[in-house]
């Protein structure tokens, strides 16, 4: 039991970051990025190259993977969502022109990862070191990721809330029109928002790869759970995010622990549709009048 409640907060940890980057793009941007697994994946692999072809350790390896996706996201932004942004209505339309883009462009990055590396399953050994804690075993690189997730949370919170930029942040997230009003760049704001999401999903592609396989046509998962602890805990949310990722991560490891490991899909989603009945807007959401 103790051992599959750790399990639980572990992979937790790491679905509340993941959710993190989306509720960004989403929430700020307006941007629903279906190819946002395909990104964690994608860092993943360079991860991976950078480890076995460079001997690079893959937490000094953040600090190669982490700036490029940001910059890499942050041109995506101006140069491919942009023009959907300008040409969009209404924040609705912008949402629907989005999911087509995103859509087409997670198919774009899957089959080049696919060209580089196949359809294999790969990994990598990196402080796979038992550490025993209350009683139980776990290794060490799934502690280090999560210690490392709860960081990044942290930081990322605390930029939110105490910094200017994080300000204006949060002020297009709730209303860009308004925002406009007051000096705020919002398409600037936004592209940043876009680029830090990419930046957090790089991160948790890193640390995943320290512990578990991934491979090409992987990052559709990640994806489906960012979306489902992103809506469980209320879009924008940070707070959310950590809670439904918290909830998410120790439902899989309780059933795949006592009932069986291939209900937990579809624990997700009772999970999901349960907080949705009960809280339509997610749990820390607020319902739209």
């Amino acid at each position: 039991m103790t051992n599959a409640v750790l399990t639980g907060l572990v992979l937790g940890g790491m679905y509340a970051l993941i959710a993190m980057g989306l509720t960004l793009q989403y929430g700020v941007a307006r941007i629903m990025n279906l190819s946002y697994g395909e990104f964690l994946i994608g860092a993943a692999f360079a991860s991976y190259w950078l480890f076995t072809g460079w001997a690079l350790n893959p937490l000094a390896g953040l600090a190669f993977v982490i700036p490029v996706s940001f910059g890499v996201s942050y041109l995506l932004y101006r140069v491919l969502l942009t023009p959907l942004v300008r040409r969009a209505r209404t924040r609705d339309a912008l949402e629907v022109d989005s999911i087509l883009a995103t859509f087409g462009m997670m198919f774009i990055v899957q089959g080049i990862m696919l060209t580089m590396f196949g359809g294999a399953y790969f990994s990598y050994s990196f402080l796979a070191v038992p550490v025993t804690i209350v009683g139980e075993v776990l290794a060490l690189n799934r502690l280090i990721a999560f210690g490392l997730a709860v960081v990044v949370g942290l930081a990322l919170y605390l930029t939110l809330t105490r910094t200017r930029i994080g300000t204006s942040i949060r002020a297009v997230a709730v209303d860009p029109v308004a925002a406009q009003l007051v000096a705020i760049d919002v398409t600037r704001t936004s592209a940043l928002a876009f680029a830090l999401g990419g930046a957090l999903v790089a991160s948790a592609g890193v640390l995943i790869s320290m512990f578990l396989t991934f491979s090409a046509t992987s990052g559709v998962v990640f994806t489906m759970k960012a979306l489902i602890v992103v809506v469980m805990g209320g879009v924008g949310n940070l707070l959310g995010c950590l809670v439904a990722g918290l909830a998410l991560g120790l439902s899989e490891a309780l059933v795949a622990t006592f009932i069986d490991p291939g209900l937990t899909l579809a624990v997700n989603f009772a999970l999901f549709l349960g907080v949705l009945l009960v809280k339509p807007a997610g749990i820390f959401g607020r319902a739209q009048r």
